[in-house]
């Protein structure tokens, strides 16, 4: 199994009149995303589907991702918090060999990733994610299962678009 993890894209500044599930994606975000989706594009990541927080910003980052998708686009809660034993049994239920996406927030991507990789959680912010980054693992979505294939800051998948 391969598993891209994407932090979600440029969303509106935290604001007292906002909850923090409702920020938007912002325009600018929205248009480098789309560019480095299409990065993503260019390196053959298609998908074949796509878990996403279903925070507002998360499944906006869902949707642009979605050109790259063959199946399904679903909100998961599991997403929208630290990872768990929950998450783990969803990511359980995925075909062994396809190509999935998450979608979701720091600290939880980098925590997912460090218990994924290493076994241990707590080295998540050994691992941070900028906006609309995406980690590339592969193995078994178990702790200390996987291997880290690519750690793609989003300033290198927008020059991958500008390529070609």
């Amino acid at each position: 199994m391969e598993l891209l993890l994407v932090r979600h894209a440029v969303a509106v500044a935290r604001s007292d009149d906002l909850p923090d599930p409702d920020r938007p994606l912002t325009d600018k975000g929205v248009r480098r995303f789309s560019r480095e989706v299409e990065g993503l594009r260019r390196l053959d990541a298609g998908l074949d589907d796509i878990l996403h927080s279903p925070w507002l910003r998360a499944a906006q980052t869902a949707r642009l991702l979605s050109l790259l998708a063959d199946g399904a686009i679903l909100a998961s809660s599991n997403l929208a918090a630290p990872p768990g034993e929950a998450l783990l049994a969803e990511l359980a239920e995925l075909t062994d060999d396809g190509r999935h996406a998450l979608v979701g927030h720091e600290p939880w991507l980098g925590q997912l990733l460090a218990w994924l990789v290493t076994g241990n959680a707590g080295l998540g912010d050994s691992l941070p994610f900028k906006k609309g980054g995406v980690a590339w693992g592969a193995g078994r979505p178990r702790p200390g299962a996987m291997t880290l294939a690519a750690m793609l800051p989003p300033r290198a998948l927008r020059r991958l678009e500008l390529t070609g």
